[in-house]
């Protein structure tokens, strides 16, 4: 008999991919830790950094205020 799938909510998936990429942590430890597959953690985290890769990079304006000299 076939297992049944687990659904996961968006936020454990982002907070498992944070864990990855912000700490360094190695994916196949985070994943055991977490009790997930290595290979979905893994999937996860390939398809966030894609997703950064695609944004585009958003310039703010300046704020001269901090440049003007009073004159």
């Amino acid at each position: 008999m076939a297992e049944k799938r687990r659904k996961f909510t968006a936020e454990f998936r982002e907070g498992s991919v944070r864990i990855v990429t912000e700490t360094g942590k190695p994916a196949p430890e985070t994943a055991k830790d977490l009790g997930i597959n290595e290979t979905t953690l893994a999937s996860w985290v390939s398809r966030a950094k894609r997703a950064e890769r695609a944004r585009p990079e958003v310039k703010l304006p300046l704020d001269r205020g901090h440049l003007e000299t009073g004159t």
